[in-house]
Formats: structure tokens, sequence, C-alpha cells
């Protein structure tokens, strides 16, 4: 059975003053929130109190060295459950070898609902390679001789390709219609719970955000640049203090701030408090839960799905706050949008990977091999061969 344990999103934060040897039991009082959560992974040895290397210092500061958040927390839950494979078969992680990882490749699986079942290629891949970069960094930190995971028979990018799953994409239409329905639904109901799930879905789909940019900002990433109204957001790929912003539009402005001034308007003197940009709203009945904390990707995929049944669209319970911007991406390059602007918009490094987003087969209608056909026409000596009568071959054909 897999590890269950999960990193909490904010145990991922970076920390920036954090050493290597922060976590170990000289580092005073200050807290240290990856090496806490590092010390509850199983088969991991305490370390010794000073001991800069330690297995343990070195896994937090694995965690620290990973370009993102998002990053940190998915290798943390790889981790676990391969630690989680040695603690149940007594195994020393610095003493594991290819068949170890061998026999816990194939005994992986994965939860959907109550069931248990074979995880996909591309699950499978991402542990491994999350797996074989824990062990290269204990490699040159001398702590371990060997990388078990080198030899370990990995998925093909072929069979990565076949089993990964693509949030369903949404049509110009349908996503209209979705737009329409959780803003039409905020103006019936004018209330703040409305209202921030139609600003989730404007957010969602007018920017091709990804959801951690958007959750994780806050009411002061919100400005102007070159008169332009922008949103400030986490950058993935752009190192730990990487920071870029997005143009904010009319429609997704309308509903942002009509959401903002909903939910300013529950304090005495009319402004929101600093904190979030999205957030839960208080319960109705219980005034022990006062709302106010941050969305979480969980929070965003549950708005999406309920505004999408709302809308009456067929993928509604498939939805997930990925198709927003693959949806995004999908209808800008179907409406001549150059590659480049949309490619700059999604942040991608590589073009082929904005290419990757898109679910549409305009690249069929306007493939240029009828331009080709064109060109090269006007210089062919023979023109289409005749047509066959009967069972007569050609002429010259044996």
């Amino acid at each position: 059975m897999e590890a269950t344990t999960l990193l909490p999103a904010e145990a991922m934060a970076p920390n920036p003053a954090s050493a290597p040897a922060a976590t170990s039991a000289a580092s005073g009082p200050a807290p240290d929130p990856i090496g806490q959560a590092v010390a509850l992974l199983p088969a991991l040895p305490p370390d010794r109190p000073g001991d800069r290397y330690g297995l343990q210092v070195l896994t937090a500061a694995w965690l620290r060295s990973q370009s993102s958040d998002a990053t940190r927390r998915g290798y943390y839950r790889d981790l676990a459950g391969w630690l989680d494979y040695c603690a149940r078969t007594g195994l020393d992680p610095r003493a594991a070898r290819r068949a170890d990882i061998d026999d816990w490749s194939a005994s992986m699986t994965v939860t959907v609902g109550d069931r248990s079942r074979p995880p996909s290629a591309a699950t499978r891949a991402r542990r491994l390679a999350a797996v074989s970069s824990w062990y290269t960094y204990l490699q040159s930190n001398d702590v371990t001789d060997r990388n078990p995971t080198l030899l370990v028979k990995r998925p093909t990018s072929a069979q990565i390709a076949a089993s990964a799953y693509k949030a369903p994409t949404l049509s110009v239409a349908e996503t209209a219609l979705l737009l329409d329905t959780a803003e039409g639904r905020a103006v019936d109901l004018d209330t703040e719970p409305a209202w921030r799930d139609a600003a989730v879905i404007a957010l969602l789909f007018y920017t091709a955000l990804r959801v951690s940019a958007f959750t994780g900002a806050d009411l002061t990433d919100l400005g102007t640049e070159a008169g332009y109204r922008v949103l400030w957001h986490a950058a993935k790929g752009k190192g730990r203090d990487g920071r870029d912003y997005v143009r904010l539009d009319g429609e997704l402005c309308r509903v942002l701030d009509a959401y903002l001034a909903v939910r300013a308007g529950r304090h005495p003197d009319g402004v929101a408090r600093p904190g979030p940009l999205l957030v839960t709203t208080p319960h109705p009945y219980d005034p022990t839960k006062p709302g106010g904390k941050r969305l979480t990707q969980r929070d965003v995929t549950n708005i999406l799905r309920r505004q999408a049944e709302l809308a009456g669209l067929p993928t509604a319970a498939r939805l997930s706050p990925h198709s927003g911007r693959r949806t995004v991406i999908t209808t800008l390059l179907g409406n001549d949008v150059p590659l480049a602007k949309v490619q700059d918009l999604a942040g991608h490094a590589d073009p082929r990977t904005t290419r990757g987003y898109d679910d549409t087969n305009h690249k069929l209608a306007s493939s240029p091999v009828t331009d080709l056909t064109r060109i090269l026409a006007g210089h062919r000596t023979t023109g289409p061969a005749p047509a066959k009568q009967g069972n007569r071959p050609a002429p010259g054909h044996r």
C-alpha cells in the first residue's frame, strides 16, 4: 500500500534563510517547515545532533533545491512512497539495490475513489525519476555509493504519452456558456460565494494561468503595468523568487471587481483585509468557520465542476483546473493567434510544449501541404495517371 503522507503546501514554501544544517538540533528556535515535514518520512533514521550531512538534513536540502513549490510537493509524495516501501520491508534505503526498486515499482498502486489500481506509465516514470533525483543528490554528498534506480527499466516515452491523462478541453461555445452561467448566477444571487466562483471561472478561462498561480496570489499582487491592470504571480521555472504578471482585461475585471466589492462589504469599514486573492467564505450557520482561508486546488476543481454541471456541460465531472489552461491555448491557436504570442502567455520555454496543448484539428485545415502541391504543380511535367479500364494493367506494368 502506498504511503499516504502528504506535505502541506505551507511546508513547501521556500525558506531562503535556511541552510542545509537548519534542520539539525543546533539550528535554534526558528521553525523549518521542510525539515519538520522530512522528519515525518518513514525509514529515515534521525540525524546526529550537529550533523550537517545527515540523511534528513540532506533530504530537506534536496527538496529546497527544487525549482518550484509544486515540484517540492510532488517529489515529497513520491519519495514518501518509496520510503514507505522501505519501512514495510525493513530496508535501509542507503543499502537498496536494483531488485528492491524493481519490486517497489511492480507493487505500486494509486487510489481512485475507494479502489486501488496500478499507476499509469506516466505516474510510474515520475515516481522513479523523483527517487532517482534523491539518490543522485545523496551520492553527490557521499552519503551513499549507488543509485539503485539507474538500471531499472522505465516506461518508454510512447507508453507515457499513451497513458497520460489530458484534462478535457472546452469548445468556444462551451467556454462562453460556462462563463455566462457562472456570472449570471452571481448576478442573480449577489453573494460572495457566487461572485467568487464566477471570478475563479473567469481566471481559469481568460488567463491560461496555472491554478497555483492564482490560488497563491494575494490581493497585493493586483496592480498596473504600463496602464494595464495585471496580476503578479509565481512563475514556473523562474527560480525561487521567479515572478511574472498577466494582463487582466475587461470581462475578467468586471467579475473580479464585483467579487472583491462584495467581499469587502462584510467588513464594517467596507475594506477587504489584506490576504489571499481568493478565499473561503464564512459558514452561514457555524460561527467557528469565519472563512478567509486561501483556496486550494481541490476547491477550484470543485467550483469548476459545479459550475460546469450547472451549465449542462457533458464533461463536467472530468474537468480540472488544467482544462482552463488547455482551453485558452487551444482557442487562441485555433483562431490564428500567432504561436509566439500564445507561448508567451502560457509561459512555455519551448513552442513545442505550447503546440502540445492544442486539441483542435485546425492544423489540418491550415496545413501548407496544399500550398506545396500548388507550388510544385507549375513545375511538374507529368499529370495524374490515366484511369484504369477493367482489369487491364497500365502500359509497362508487369
